[in-house]
C-alpha cells in the first residue's frame, strides 16, 4: 500500500516492489520482497523465494523475466535471473552475516530449525530458497 500511495521511500532499500506478469492470466501483479543482497556497482538487487520454487511470483518471473522494480521512490526495468546454487549460497551467507537473527528466524520457519550464520548453513538454505538477481536493463 505504501508504494501505491507514493510512499515507497519509507521502505528504504531493504525491501522492493516487484512488478511481474502472471504466467497464466498475463495480469500485472505487485509483490513486496525483502532485498537479501545488492551489488552497488552493477545496480543488481538480489531477492530470495522463501517459499521455494512454488511461490507464484517466482514461477511468474521464470516464464516472463522482464520485470519492473521499485526501490524507495526509484522505478526501473530489470531482467530476473535465478542464480546457480553456489552464487545463491554466497548471497545467503552474506545475508546471514549482516542479519544473523533474521537468518536464524527464517531458517526456523523454512527448514524447521534455527541456524547459526555459517557458510554451511547458508548452503542448506540455498537448497530450498532460490535467489534471483534483478539486473537493471
Amino acid at each position: 500500500m505504501l508504494y501505491r500511495l507514493g510512499l515507497g521511500w519509507v521502505m528504504g532499500e531493504r525491501f522492493l516492489r516487484l512488478r511481474h506478469r502472471g504466467r497464466k492470466s498475463a495480469r500485472v501483479h505487485d509483490t513486496v520482497l525483502e532485498v537479501v543482497g545488492r551489488d552497488k556497482e552493477s545496480g543488481t538487487y538480489y531477492i530470495a523465494s522463501g517459499w521455494g520454487e512454488g511461490s507464484h511470483w517466482f514461477r511468474n518471473i521464470e516464464k516472463t523475466p522482464g520485470v519492473g522494480v521499485q526501490v524507495g521512490s526509484r522505478k526501473f526495468k530489470t531482467r530476473a535471473q535465478r542464480l546457480p546454487f553456489e552464487e545463491a549460497s554466497d548471497i545467503h551467507y552474506r545475508y546471514a552475516l549482516k542479519y544473523p537473527k533474521s537468518f536464524s528466524t527464517l531458517a526456523g520457519k523454512i527448514l524447521g530449525e534455527k541456524l547459526e550464520p555459517t557458510q554451511e548453513n547458508a548452503s542448506k538454505m540455498a537448497k530450498y530458497v532460490p535467489v534471483v538477481a534483478l539486473r537493471p536493463l
